[in-house]
């Protein structure tokens, strides 16, 4: 059973610097059709602690909140558990990992956050420039594909994939669908500002994708507008 009630959602990125635009942003979003939960990373986490933000969530909303460690599952393998056991005991329900580290971190990592019962969701390929070796970057290219198939084979469903790339988007599906199925998920940032184009992935990831949402929705005017123009252009392609 999905862990977000929807087959296609904005999850907004909680990237603000303060308890109460976080707050602000948790409020005026919950109740809008669409929103499928809320991403908190480490910048809020490092600064008022993971079972605060949570709390904060609870305040308004049951929607599940994705811890991502930015980026996580880049350490030493016998982390995983107390890492996994840390995330689950904040009120998490699930994390975002880049095993950047290997394939024994993913596999000890990936383990220990399925025995606390999070939900796991594991990413490769970046948004950003000089990410790839072919484009100036420090990770080689068939790397990226190597970390989505172990995960896959794994037992992983749900995986990051970068919304401003929609033609890896598609590589993406055709490589995990054999694998995966019809349960294969994806979730993409780099929508908006980074140049993504939500009416571009929607034509190729299939039908299980939430779009992954940052500044075009905690930085508008209005935050509620925002992201019911986010999850109105979402919905028009299902």
């Amino acid at each position: 059973m999905p862990f977000i009630k929807y087959e296609r959602s904005v999850i907004p990125a909680c990237d603000v610097e303060d308890l109460k635009h976080f707050e602000q942003l948790v409020q005026q979003t919950c109740d809008v059709e669409g929103i499928g939960a809320y991403k908190v990373g480490a910048i809020l986490t490092i600064r008022y602690g993971l079972p605060r933000l949570v709390e904060i969530v609870r305040k308004f909303t049951d929607l599940p909140v994705i811890y991502d460690h930015q980026k996580g599952m880049t350490d030493i393998h016998e982390l995983g558990q107390p890492f996994a056991r840390a995330v689950k005991e904040a009120g998490a329900n699930a994390i975002i990992g880049f095993p950047q580290a290997g394939p024994a971190t993913q596999e000890a990592w990936i383990k220990a956050c399925k025995e606390m019962g999070l939900e796991v969701i594991i990413g490769g390929e970046m948004t950003h420039p000089q990410y790839k070796a072919s484009e100036g970057g420090y990770i080689r290219d068939d790397a990226l594909d190597e970390i989505y198939v172990r995960a896959a084979k794994l037992g992983i469903k749900d995986f990051v994939v970068p919304g401003n790339k929609a033609d890896r988007v598609q590589h993406y599906r055709a490589l995990l669908f054999p694998l995966v199925g019809e349960e294969l998920t994806f979730y993409a940032p780099g929508f908006i500002l980074q140049g993504g184009r939500i009416s571009e992935v929607a034509k190729v990831a299939g039908g299980r994708w939430h779009a992954i949402v940052g500044r075009a929705i905690y930085g508008a005017p209005s935050m509620r507008e925002a992201a019911k123009q986010m999850t109105r252009e979402l919905r028009s392609w299902e």
